[in-house]
């Protein structure tokens, strides 16, 4: 595993945790399809949360939700029904979150979780 992908998966984890802690309950973490991938799918309060993680450790190259153009979302929406479909889950209230994460230096983690982005 390349470092990005250790600092990605990391930042993975840190929102699994986040989810969880307020309730959430994890159902599938980086689920893949030819078109993408969700890099975490819960379920809080009966609703479906399909879940964009980005990481960085620093904001040199700016915010890590600024990496979130309106393609990027589009495709988040067209997985989240693909996830839907094949998981026979029609019907279900859904939405579409994005969770930036900076890791710092020794335990420093800050999550910036935002809520029905689309």
């Amino acid at each position: 595993m390349s470092n990005l992908q250790e600092i990605g998966a990391s930042g993975e984890h840190y929102v699994a945790q986040y989810v969880e802690k307020n309730g959430g309950k994890i159902l599938d973490r980086n689920w893949r399809i030819k078109e993408g991938e969700v890099d975490i799918v819960a379920k809080e309060n009966g609703v479906l949360l399909f879940i964009e993680v980005k990481t960085r450790t620093s904001e040199k190259f700016g915010h890590p939700l600024e990496a979130i153009d309106s393609k990027k979302a589009l495709r988040l929406q067209r997985l989240a029904l693909a996830w839907i479909s094949l998981h026979g889950t029609w019907g279900s209230d859904y939405r579409i979150d994005c969770a930036a994460v900076l890791l710092g230096k020794g335990a420093n983690v800050e999550i910036d979780y935002r809520r029905g982005v689309l």
